[in-house]
């Protein structure tokens, strides 16, 4: 797993290379503020990092992985033994959301789980092509319908199905709408109420995706949805393409939601749980020698 993170974080590694060309025992804050700034760690985080920090002007190892592990204190919803636990997956187009609920759906099944998709993006025939596609390569089952048909009604069939069908999970796709488009944030809060009426307590989970190569951009639409519908937990994709992986800091910091997952690549095992011990040591490994 370990070696999964590492390679979601070699462009952020690499960009530190840049500005760190030698590892050192200690470091200097004015040279950590930059490498920090260059990794994409908002600026007013970076200075709230320094000043937690011992007023030496060198630190070590140990007191910047003390400040760092202070970003990621918010916990998860853990899918109930009440089933079906019913993930509501909400994103915009083009930041991996289709393609990161088959790779739920894979770990879920990996993990011994009956699990079900409902294809709920009636905006966009795409959508449910594709999600169809990767319910064939992984063998599970999906509800869906056509183009332009009610998206509510979907989610509703799928749980229900779920529930006569005995199943684990249900992961439930929703439009890759914009933050800002009424219309469709308004589809998205009747699909939360339907959801609901389909089960008490349904979707016990609101996932966002966020697109990691867009860094700390992705804050603003994610609190923007987070106003809409009241997200549970972010999922960031793309982590391999981007030198921006600090952003994780801004990104739990300012939403005060947990990061249950990371994208790290296009196949369907490239979604790995997110262990911040493990996120914070690789970059710190990139800085410090070992003692």
């Amino acid at each position: 797993m370990f070696g999964f993170i590492k390679k979601g974080l070699s462009k952020t590694v690499g960009a530190i290379r840049e500005v760190l060309p030698e590892k050192v025992l200690k470091i200097d804050k004015e040279t950590l503020e930059e490498i920090l700034l260059e990794s994409d760690v908002p600026y007013e985080i970076v200075e709230e990092m320094i000043y937690y920090l011992p007023p030496q002007d060198t630190v070590k190892r140990d007191d910047v992985k003390r400040v760092m592990k202070a970003y990621f204190i918010y916990k998860s919803k853990e899918p109930s033994k009440d089933k079906p636990f019913v993930d509501l997956v909400i994103g915009v187009n083009g930041a991996g959301k289709t393609t990161t609920i088959a790779k739920m759906a894979n770990n879920y099944k990996i993990n011994g789980k009956k699990v079900l998709l409902g294809a709920s993006d009636t905006f966009r025939a795409a959508a449910i092509e594709q999600l169809k596609r990767w319910a064939n390569i992984l063998e599970i089952p999906i509800v869906y319908t056509q183009q332009n048909h009610d998206p509510s009604a979907v989610a509703f069939d799928a749980i229900s199905s779920a529930i006569a069908k005995g199943f684990d999970n249900v992961i439930i796709d929703t439009a890759g709408r914009l933050h800002n488009h009424t219309n469709l944030s308004n589809e998205l809060k009747k699909i939360v109420r339907i959801c609901g009426k389909a089960k008490n307590g349904a979707p016990h989970r609101k996932i966002l995706v966020l697109d990691g190569t867009q860094g700390n951009s992705a804050i603003n639409q994610a609190k923007s949805f987070n106003e809409i519908v009241g997200i549970d937990a972010i999922i960031i994709t793309k982590l391999d393409g981007t030198a921006k992986g600090g952003a994780l800091f801004g990104v739990a910091r300012e939403l005060k939601l947990p990061i249950i997952y990371v994208g790290v690549g296009e196949s369907k095992d490239d979604l790995i749980p997110f262990n911040p011990d493990e996120f914070i040591d690789i970059i710190l490994d990139s800085i410090f020698v070992s003692e």
